[in-house]
């Protein structure tokens, strides 16, 4: 039985995405998020900030590579995966990231572009899932 493994993250990209390609060609994006979350802490307000690696696969990453860049939002839904590795001295290391199954974009307010062009990416941002 599969254990539950369900992410839902909801940011702006801190630099553009970066696709590239497996030896048999499959399309991997890889890009950051930055995600805020406001508290009270005796009478002040706090604010903390994290940063998520997200990781896309195939179509859904040409896309993200095509219509995404710093700054956008986006809202992505996936699942949690780490990766294990031992270094050449010997040391195992980790890492984390969230393997994105869909990803929405967050409205583009750009002045330069026009409405069709908006109207298009959510379309497409809609559409494209893994």
């Amino acid at each position: 039985m599969n254990s539950l493994n369900s992410v839902l993250l909801e940011g702006n990209l801190v630099r553009d995405p970066e696709i590239s390609y497996t030896p048999k060609g499959t399309a991997l994006c890889k890009f950051t998020i930055a995600t805020n979350r406001s508290f009270k802490l005796e009478d002040e307000y706090q604010k903390e900030v994290s940063y998520f690696s997200i990781v896309t696969w195939t179509k859904l990453a040409e896309v993200c590579k095509e219509y995404l860049g710093k700054g956008r939002g986006v809202r992505v839904v996936g699942r949690l995966k780490q990766d294990r590795w031992e270094t050449t001295d010997g040391k195992t290391k980790s890492a984390v990231h969230v393997v994105a199954e869909h990803v929405e974009f967050k409205p583009d307010f750009k002045k330069s572009q026009p409405q069709a062009v908006k109207n298009d990416e959510k379309a497409v941002a809609n559409a494209v899932s893994y």
